[in-house]
């Protein structure tokens, strides 16, 4: 009998992509919680200076006579969270096309309760903040952070059912297509007309290439480059590039799965045929077939599946730490802090977060069971909704990046909403995570 070290058997374990779904956001939701905390240590250390001169230093992309300058801090928002949103888009899709969101008697549920979810904390905000110059700050509390309220349910295992899993990863997606429109439709101040015609034009060329059956990636990515640049240029926040760009990425394989079969299997006979019987060394024969299945596993999968795969990484190892070292350092006076929490700004995006997603997610999942027009998730129970809730109330990522387009102009009050939303998100946290892991779990 063979004997694996614990990281040899996970290597010969075969992962589902929703599976490795899952394992990237529960990785950046943990990197996520470091880079928090580091940000506020550097914040509030004799660094902070320092910290907050690195961002505001600008950065400058030369060609010829043309030049696009920013700061750091600008490139991180606008530049690399293009990328995030474009994963975002590409979950989107996925979703809808093979996922949760595809079969509507099993999507209504998520879906009602995301739009619940994000009705009710826009609502408590505005109640508190009406006429109060933090009014525009209504859709910081309507967003989810997918990575840390899906890590909370991963670190839970087998106490919540792998249905309530999917239940939340569908609601937050929802979640995550509603801040894309509020972010399109609310927060863009000015539109420059030329640009956002060119950034369509970019999107037909990219829909050219997807109707035409183009899977090579290359042509996508140098076309949704310029696609980036004008969705700059117009107005609308460049973020919103990524997702449209994810939208015309090929999620049809040029080959079907039962070709996939019947030819790789030739392939491998035919492989075994042209042997040498060296297991060492391989033939020209052996690696020209080899590259030919190669071929037949590209042409069997999807450009948008790999771009998933293959972006999820570096979003969790790059771009979603450095957005939050970047917008997650404020500094903190604890002797005005008790003020600034009742700041209408803090209190109406604390209590939306938290008791607006209750109310929004919970009330409206249960109302619509009880009216029978959505089922529980499989072997689940509404104790575990009502704390898949809390979790709901989890903003940060979105809700920041929703902050700092509200409040461009006010470091005070940028400041008032990242106090609320990081009070709001850790105690939604932890009382989502010791509800699912202590009362609802016995009372299933």
């Amino acid at each position: 009998m063979k004997l694996y070290a614990p990281w040899e058997k996970t290597f010969k374990r075969v992962a589902t992509p929703f599976e490795h779904f899952l394992h990237a956001q529960t990785t950046t939701g943990i990197i996520l919680m470091f880079m928090t905390i580091l940000a506020l240590i550097l914040a509030n250390s004799p660094l902070t200076e320092n910290y907050a001169h690195f961002f505001h230093t600008k950065v400058n992309l030369t060609v010829g006579s043309w030049e696009l300058s920013h700061t750091i801090h600008h490139w991180i928002n606008d530049g690399l969270m293009a990328i995030f949103f474009f994963i975002i888009g590409l979950e989107i899709k996925r979703e809808i096309l093979v996922g949760e969101l595809s079969n509507l008697k099993v999507a209504i549920l998520p879906i009602l309760s995301a739009v619940g979810g994000m009705l009710f904390p826009a609502l408590i905000y505005l109640a508190i903040n009406q006429g109060t110059e933090g009014a525009n700050g209504w859709g910081i509390p309507m967003a989810t952070d997918i990575a840390f309220a899906i890590s909370a349910l991963v670190l839970l295992g087998k106490r919540v059912p792998p249905a309530l899993v999917t239940f939340l990863v569908a609601l937050a997606i929802v979640d995550d297509l509603g801040a894309v429109l509020v972010i399109a439709l609310f927060y863009t101040e000015q539109i420059h007309f030329v640009p956002l015609a060119l950034a369509g034009a970019s999107f037909l060329v990219l829909v050219s290439f997807n109707r035409f059956g183009i899977h090579a990636i290359l042509p996508y990515f140098i076309v949704g480059l310029f696609l980036w640049f004008f969705m700059l240029e117009s107005g609308v926040h460049a973020t919103i590039a990524g997702v449209i760009a994810a939208l015309a990425i090929p999620s049809k394989p040029k080959r079907t799965p039962d070709e996939f079969s019947s030819h790789t299997k030739a392939l491998l006979d035919e492989y075994d045929k042209v042997s040498t019987g060296d297991v060492h060394e391989l033939n020209e024969n052996q690696k020209a077939i080899l590259r030919n299945i190669q071929d037949r596993i590209d042409a069997v999968g999807t450009p948008a599946s790999r771009l998933e795969r293959g972006l999820h990484l570096p979003v969790a190892l790059i771009v979603i730490p450095l957005f939050a070292l970047a917008n997650a350092g404020i500094t903190i006076d604890f002797s005005s802090l008790g003020e600034v929490l009742f700041e209408p700004v803090s209190l109406g995006i604390i209590i939306g977060l938290i008791g607006g997603k209750v109310l929004g997610i919970f009330g409206i999942a249960w109302l619509a069971i009880k009216l029978k027009i959505a089922q529980l998730p499989k072997e689940s129970s509404m104790s575990q909704i009502f704390g898949v809730a809390f979790l709901g109330g989890i903003g940060f990522t979105m809700s920041i990046f929703v902050a700092d387009l509200a409040f461009v102009n006010s470091e005070e009050l940028i400041f008032q909403a990242k106090v609320g939303i990081l009070l709001a998100s850790l105690i939604a946290g932890f009382v989502g995570y010791f509800w699912l892991r202590f009362i609802a779990y016995k009372e299933k």
